[in-house]
């Protein structure tokens, strides 16, 4: 019997018709057709535009307005909603009634791009529209994502700071936003800020594109972050690939009439010199020098919690091996630790030692491998003098970018498959996800982890990585020495017949 047809995601736009085709509806259909998403389209109005210039727009009855939005809903209920341009106050006020009706059940993720005047200078605001977005609106909206000028006008605050107005919006109900800088008077640089009540700011910073091409990028940075949600990215993700299909799109833009010109939409974002530079506390406490470099390739790289087990695949000849000791009291661990570097020496064994980056220092490690939460507290500067390579685990674009910053000499990505080993605070990743974190990292080698055996490892090698981490696939098995052999001779039958 066949497979059933694959499916996407539904995304929603409900916003207005450009008739010149950079922006609006138009815009948002491309960007999630490009992002592999179905994207449905409730149209609010049609404008008259073009490249120049808006000089006029028909708002749709609320009768059909309404007709649109059930009819899709009865039918292809979406995972996320983007909101755009929605020019007359009788259809904001119908639309916050409907959403209010129908979130919570269908559980849909809204984000909305408030649209008030056209980059021409055309207005579309009044002040009942205001006192709706404000009231009505933001408690309905999981981001929202304002410029500078929008900003300012919805939050009442023209005179305080970015963050005040901001702070107004969360107040107001919104549960987060971004804020977006291109409005700015920084030259080089344009930063965005994501700002929720929950957690310290996140700022996004991208060098400032030379290009007047650049009509729609609002809508389409709210269709992406959409799109992105509705694959069940987080919101901080999603923000993530969107900036960074931005990016890419403004660089690939091209002209189209007398004024600007628009975005040209590609593909899903791989290439690192699209994604953001993220301003986190552990990059503002240190920035650490480029780390060693692997040398050679990982490929299979057991991880054991014991000397003991080090000791059983010793006769398999392995190249390298992570110890991750968690239990015992201080002595034992420094003991087990001391042995094991030992052991790596006369074997010639690449050894990472989990955690306990002060130990592996001390007795020369070739390595060390820590988890996001480590990284706050390990003094990396003290472990890339040393000499000693690093790994940092990932799970996600947010961590995987804050891995690329520090320049560590591998990265893991998981974890791909549910996995008993340990409590693990995020969902499997799968495949798909595995293959674009593993597209951006083609310059640092990535590791995959994660409840991986011997019939996954195929599927695992080809999304791109550079080796497979394994516990249970080995330290589960009754006989651990055959099943080592067995995953190595199916990684490296992959390599030779795709080499």
């Amino acid at each position: 019997m066949p497979d059933p047809s694959p499916t996407k995601p539904i995304v929603w736009t409900i916003a207005s018709s450009d008739s010149g085709g950079g922006a609006g509806i138009q815009a948002d259909l491309h960007t999630f057709s490009a992002l592999e998403c179905h994207g449905c389209s409730v149209i609010t109005a049609v404008t008259a535009q073009n490249s120049c210039q808006v000089i006029g727009y028909e708002a749709v009855s609320p009768a059909l307005l309404c007709a649109q939005l059930n009819c899709l809903l009865e039918d292809m209920p979406p995972q996320a909603i983007k909101i755009g341009l929605i020019p007359e106050p009788e259809l904001l006020q119908l639309l916050a009634d409907w959403l209010r009706q129908h979130k919570a059940a269908y559980q849909f993720t809204v984000i909305a791009d408030p649209v008030l005047s056209s980059s021409s200078g055309y207005d579309f605001i009044s002040q009942s529209s205001l006192s709706i977005w404000r009231r009505q609106l933001m408690p309905l909206l999981d981001l929202i994502t304002p410029n500078l000028p929008e900003l300012a006008l919805l939050s009442g605050l023209p005179q305080a700071s970015e963050q005040q107005q901001a702070d107004q919006l969360l107040a107001a109900g919104a549960k987060s936003v971004l804020i977006k800088g291109g409005h700015s008077d920084i030259r080089q640089f344009v930063c965005d800020t994501l700002r929720t009540a929950a957690r310290p700011d996140i700022i996004l910073s991208h060098n400032r594109l030379p290009t007047q091409n650049n009509h729609g990028t609002g809508c389409v940075l709210s269709s992406a972050i959409a799109a992105s949600a509705a694959h069940n990215y987080t919101l901080i993700d999603s923000v993530i690939i969107a900036r960074a299909y931005l990016q890419q799109a403004l660089s690939l833009s091209y002209t189209t009439g007398k004024g600007a010109g628009c975005l040209q939409h590609n593909s899903w974002p791989e290439n690192p010199l699209y994604f953001p530079h993220l301003s986190e506390p552990l990059q503002a406490r240190q920035e650490a020098q480029a780390f060693a470099a692997m040398v050679s390739p990982i490929g299979l790289y057991p991880v054991v919690d014991s000397v003991q087990w080090l000791l059983s695949l010793l006769p398999c000849q392995p190249d390298v091996i992570q110890l991750r000791l968690k239990q015992g009291d201080a002595k034992d661990i420094e003991q087990q630790i001391k042995q094991a570097i030992n052991l790596s020496r006369d074997y010639g064994l690449r050894l990472f030692i989990n955690d306990h980056w002060e130990l592996a220092i001390k007795h020369g490690a070739y390595g060390v491998h820590l988890g996001q939460e480590d990284l706050l507290q390990a003094d990396l500067a003290a472990i890339a003098s040393a000499g000693l390579r690093l790994g940092i685990s990932t799970h996600s674009y947010t961590e995987l970018l804050i891995a690329r910053q520090l320049k560590p000499s591998y990265i893991a990505l998981g974890h791909v498959f549910a996995t008993q080993t340990k409590q693990m605070p995020s969902k499997p990743q799968g495949l798909t996800k595995l293959k674009r974190y593993a597209a951006l990292c083609r310059d640092i080698p990535t590791v995959a982890i994660g409840g991986i055996g011997l019939q996954q490892i195929k599927d695992v090698a080809a999304c791109g990585v550079d080796g497979i981490a394994v516990v249970s696939a080995i330290t589960a098995q009754h006989k651990p020495q055959q099943a080592y052999n067995d995953l190595l001779q199916q990684w490296s039958s992959y390599h030779a017949y795709n080499s």
